[in-house]
């Protein structure tokens, strides 16, 4: 990371310019400098250390150190030494450190945490002191510039490693060791090598490489002049959410500064103007979509972008050479196999109601023409209510109704009215085209009770919000899917010497309508996870939070921005 040469340049010359004015006007008294530089900042070191004492974090009024107690023990141990300067010239590592702080967004930071106001006023009069020669240094500036900078490592240093949590919660995790950050630190002081000690505290997963390697196309197009105003949907307080809406359409001129308020009718007709303009279903109505769209601006983009980089620092899979990945907002299933995408499809996963839940399995069987034995979620919230008003849904429906000896039971011989939310029976629908599974199943052990499978309503694979099932993945490649699982199968069958079930067998018994159970040997491993962000070809793609669960990642990053 280098300075700009031209922008150096024209800063150099404004420098003189100011130094020649200050000169001209008697601002400026040449002093002779201390015999000692060394000393000189040692003591400015540890007299400002001495006002940070006890739990304060206050520097001065003005600034707050984000990590008091290792700097405390660091400059202790370190005899109260200068860090960042040699004397009283900044070390080339300060340099690159001051660098890092600017372009951090690169890594989903932010750069005015890091003190970066205070250290660029800093530079600034450091280059005016430099040129004049024989003018004293501000020891004292230098020394908190020192404080500063360290406090800046340590914090990225940590949130590189470990994301924006709280400190809070960041002790009461055993594995945290502080100790970790200052070694980082050590070393980048010695090696003056900073990007290549901060890469070793990084996620190795793909996904957070693919994310932040797309961040900088997007970064070099970014417009962050403009704030707009974030509308949380769903919303809690109807009257709050027209107020933030209303001051959102104002930011982009939709709607004139001195509205004060709109009728229904009123909202409606600008609803539809801005859908119109924006490409959007145009019925007057502030749903999902027309939020999304009028969140989706540079600065949510990029912290969308920074949540996600902070998912996978706070939690990264170690994952295998081969595995299946479901990432529920980009409503995509992807097989990786040595790093390479085998095999892509598109999902459809839970409601927000009934969320697809976040899990780390293994595919363990395969079942062709599969039964569906409905979970107690759904028959208490939908099928119940359905038998009471009427016990012939369920024969309209094809399900059969057992008790737990599964004995099949006449739903007209049930009195309905003694249950209120279970019932003692299983309901289960039969294979055949008509089920809700579709031809295919895939297995996998888990306590929630759901799984990858085909529908029989393909055809919502081409609507845009897939947020339709019960909690299970529908699976539009399902073909693809069970053909790569199979062929793996059998590779590491046959070098066993041992059978195996071969894809021209399963195209027999789909073309027989035979239910099959297909044992697995080579278990593929699954993970349902939940990324907002993606990096993909290099392009950064953001999803919709089907789930809401930004929130409290956003609510981190932005409280450490105060």
């Amino acid at each position: 990371m280098r300075l700009n040469h031209s922008t150096s340049l024209v800063r150099i010359f404004h420098y003189c310019s100011l130094l020649i004015f200050l000169s001209a006007c008697g601002g400026i008294t040449p002093t002779p400098d201390p015999t000692n530089p060394a000393e000189e900042l040692r003591k400015e070191i540890k007299q400002q250390l001495s006002l940070v004492k006890g739990n304060s974090d206050q520097l001065d009024d003005s600034t707050r150190l984000l990590t008091p107690e290792e700097i405390r023990k660091f400059y202790s141990a370190e005899g109260f030494g200068a860090v960042w300067s040699t004397g009283d010239t900044n070390t080339s590592a300060s340099d690159s450190l001051l660098t890092f702080i600017r372009e951090s967004r690169a890594y989903g930071l932010y750069p005015s945490s890091y003190h970066l106001r205070e250290l660029e006023q800093f530079q600034s009069q450091f280059v005016l002191d430099t040129l004049a020669a024989g003018i004293r240094k501000d020891y004292k500036a230098i020394a908190r510039r020192d404080l500063l900078l360290t406090d800046a490592f340590l914090t990225m240093a940590r949130r590189i490693h470990r994301g924006h949590i709280s400190m809070d919660s960041l002790l009461k995790d055993e594995s945290y060791g502080p100790d970790i950050y200052v070694k980082a630190l050590k070393e980048v002081v010695k090696s003056n090598n900073l990007v290549a000690v901060l890469s070793t505290l990084e996620p190795k997963h793909p996904g957070y490489k693919k994310l932040k390697e797309a961040l900088p196309s997007f970064l070099s197009l970014a417009d962050f002049s403009r704030q707009f105003t974030y509308i949380e949907f769903p919303y809690r307080d109807s009257t709050n959410f027209i107020r933030t809406l209303m001051r959102r359409l104002k930011e982009e001129n939709y709607l004139d500064s001195s509205v004060t308020s709109l009728d229904t009718t009123q909202l409606a007709t600008l609803l539809r103007k801005v859908q119109t303009e924006r490409g959007l279903k145009v019925d007057g109505k502030y749903g999902p979509q027309l939020i999304n769209a009028l969140n989706k601006t540079d600065q949510e983009i990029f912290l969308k972008a920074a949540v996600n980089l902070d998912r996978y620092r706070m939690k990264s899979d170690a994952l295998e050479s081969r595995y299946l990945f479901v990432n529920l907002p980009a409503y995509e299933l992807e097989v990786i196999d040595q790093d390479t995408v085998a095999l892509e499809s598109r999902v459809i996963i839970g409601k927000p109601k009934t969320p697809t839940p976040l899990i780390s399995s293994r595919m363990n069987q395969i079942i062709v023409f599969p039964t569906w034995t409905i979970p107690a979620s759904i028959i208490a919230h939908e099928i119940l209510p359905a038998i009471k008003r009427d016990p012939g849904y369920l024969g309209r429906k094809k399900y059969n109704l057992y008790d737990l000896s599964g004995n099949e039971i006449d739903p007209y011989s049930v009195d309905w009215t003694k249950y209120s939310s279970g019932i003692p029976y299983k309901v289960v629908q039969g294979e055949g085209l008509g089920n809700a599974l579709g031809v295919m199943k895939f297995n996998f052990p888990n306590e929630y009770y759901v799984y990858l499978h085909d529908t029989n309503q393909r055809s919502l694979f081409g609507n845009d919000y897939r947020s339709l099932s019960h909690g299970c993945v529908r699976v539009q490649n399902w073909e693809g899917l069970y053909k790569y699982v199979l062929r793996a199968d059998s590779i590491q069958a046959i070098k066993q010497a041992e059978k195996y079930t071969s894809i021209d067998s399963v195209h027999r018994w789909l073309s027989e309508h035979k239910r099959t159970v297909i044992p697995l040997k080579t278990q593929l491993p699954i993970y349902f996870r939940y990324y907002t962000a993606a990096g993909k070809k290099g392009k950064l793609e953001v999803y919709n939070d089907v789930y809401n669960y930004d929130r409290p990642f956003r609510e981190q990053i932005l409280n450490s921005l105060r």
